[in-house]
């Protein structure tokens, strides 16, 4: 989880930060981070003031999430995705709940709770999961391990 906390500090994305780490028999194959997709801006350059356009629910409309950029950067590299697992900072949404599904992840670890963030009532893709047999977590550091962030983390600015 700290590997994910860490790569969530790497995204452009002026609203939330959030990382995640696809593991697999105690491997990791892949990371990812949210933001827009390669080669195209970085939202903190381009619209630093209020971010990027919103989409019709009033979320970003150009960016990947993390758990996203993480399955399809795996998948592109031929990675074996079935029964893995993903580590995340933020719960996932109802729209990645549904392809950490169908790629058959196996297993979700997160460290902050999607619906907390949004102040909605549930974690609508945290219960999707677990209604269609996925193991989902919530990270809790072991004994004398400590991990801090803020949900979303919040971006350093130098």
């Amino acid at each position: 989880m700290d590997l994910a906390v860490n790569l969530a500090k790497r995204s452009h994305c002026i609203k939330a930060q959030v990382g995640a780490v696809l593991t697999r028999d105690t491997r990791i194959i892949s990371i990812g981070y949210n933001g827009p997709p390669a080669g195209t801006h970085n939202c903190d350059e381009e619209f630093s003031d209020v971010g990027c356009p919103r989409d019709s629910k009033g979320s970003c409309s150009l960016a990947l999430h993390a758990e996203q950029n993480a399955i399809l950067y795996a998948a592109k590299n031929g990675s074996e995705i079935e029964g893995s697992t993903i580590y995340v900072t933020l719960s996932p949404c109802i729209a990645c709940a549904r392809i950490i599904y169908s790629m058959k992840i196996a297993r979700v670890v997160f460290l902050h709770s999607y619906a907390e963030y949004k102040g909605i009532g549930s974690d609508e893709g945290v219960d999707f999961l677990r209604r269609f047999g996925v193991a989902v977590e919530r990270y809790a550091p072991g004994e004398g391990g400590l991990l801090v962030s803020e949900p979303p983390i919040a971006k350093k600015t130098v």
